[in-house]
């Protein structure tokens, strides 16, 4: 497909779908034969839920988890082919959707349970459900001594049935493991307790479960943040996490360059103020595209593979960036990398991330709509915004 970029915005996030490609690999080899079902909640991380959604299918993954029925509609609707979970419980009033598009709920109310069934029933279907066990994250779920007579109840609603039951892990992710191991043997009791009404699948593990507590991989496993290439956080021990590689990349090009003299304030506010005669580019990225204004004169970019500090507040659609260092070779549309490598120089999403006093979830996740998403495979370019996936 000829595609005109000239129509696109020139900040992009570029996709590397053989990382991804490569991920799913190293975490399945992790889980064995187990099926993985990969989450695509939030516009897939930030990525593009309908690319990374497709890729995966293609993969043969056929079971995706999303947060919202929402994200469940919108991905149908644009004719992705799987089975979606939607992870998070929801009003009964929106049982007519799941019934509809025959959507897995996770469900933890008897009323929900209810709502479903009938809705199920109306329409001649009878739809899967997975129960939501509270094993210590204390958020919603119900506590694992009122499973089985949930399932009980659930035996009289004929327009569903419970296919699994699943937890959640509050805190997999950090170094000390035993109150995630705890939880494990909660689970494994409430698999015990639940013997003999029909469950399928038991499912448990997270990203950081996968590399780090083998005892949670249970039927099935839900990662997430991994599968993009980013691990879920430093103090992950397994040594295999560090071969993720990020399937994102964030860049942007030089718009405009211009020669000021020393103390010259800059942007709004004039909260920087050169310090010497400096060369100052400006580049299509704001906070409009996902660049947090809290960053503002605290991060660096990389341009022709050598770091050069952001200036000036952030605003909406623009920043500036000193590449007064680079005077004798930049030029407008020179390449910008806020996430990714240049040369031999790398920015991560990590780096970003421990700036803000944040995750490398919200880096990524908070990139906004208007940032077009790029297929990358080795050859072409292909965008979502522009007639692509």
């Amino acid at each position: 497909m000829d595609l005109n970029f000239d129509r696109a915005h020139l900040t992009k996030v570029v996709l590397n779908l053989d990382h991804l490609t490569h991920n799913m690999a190293l975490l399945q080899n992790h889980v064995g034969k187990r099926p993985l079902w990969p989450a695509i909640k939030a516009d897939g991380y930030g990525h593009s839920a309908e690319i990374i959604g497709s890729h995966l299918v293609n993969l043969g993954y056929k079971t995706l988890c999303v947060a919202h029925v929402s994200e469940a509609i919108e991905l149908t609707e644009a004719g992705l082919k799987a089975k979606i979970i939607v992870l998070s419980p929801t009003l009964a009033e929106r049982s007519e959707c799941f019934v509809e598009y025959d959507f897995e709920p996770v469900v933890c109310t008897l009323d929900m349970a209810q709502s479903l069934s009938h809705a199920a029933s109306k329409a001649g279907k009878k739809i899967a459900l997975h129960l939501k066990v509270d094993t210590g994250m204390g958020r919603v779920g119900i506590r694992p001594d009122e499973v089985v007579g949930f399932l009980e109840s659930c035996r009289d609603y004929s327009g569903i049935y419970v296919k699994g039951i699943m937890s959640h892990f509050p805190r997999a992710d950090e170094e000390d493991k035993s109150f995630s191991k705890d939880q494990i043997d909660i689970f494994r009791k409430v698999k015990e307790t639940s013997k003999g009404y029909g469950i399928k699948m038991y499912h448990f593990a997270n990203s950081a479960a996968i590399f780090d507590l083998p005892d949670a991989y249970f039927d099935a496993a839900r990662p997430g943040i991994s599968i993009y290439g980013l691990k879920p956080s430093p103090t992950i021990a397994n040594p295999r996490a560090n071969e993720l590689k990020p399937v994102l990349e964030w860049k942007t090009r030089i718009i405009y360059l211009k020669e000021v003299p020393t103390g010259t304030g800059l942007n709004y506010g004039h909260i920087y103020h050169t310090k010497r005669p400096s060369l100052i580019a400006s580049v299509p990225l704001g906070y409009g595209d996902g660049m947090s204004r809290l960053l503002s004169n605290r991060f660096d970019l990389l341009v022709r593979g050598t770091r050069c500090p952001q200036v000036g507040r952030i605003c909406m659609d623009q920043c500036l960036v000193d590449v007064t260092a680079l005077r004798k070779h930049v030029k407008v549309g020179d390449e910008v990398v806020i996430i990714g490598k240049q040369g031999n120089d790398e920015i991560t999403a990590d780096e970003l991330a421990e700036k803000l006093g944040t995750i490398n979830y919200e880096i990524v996740t908070n990139i906004a709509k208007r940032v077009p998403r790029i297929i990358f495979r080795g050859q072409p370019l292909i965008s979502n915004q522009l007639g692509g996936l």
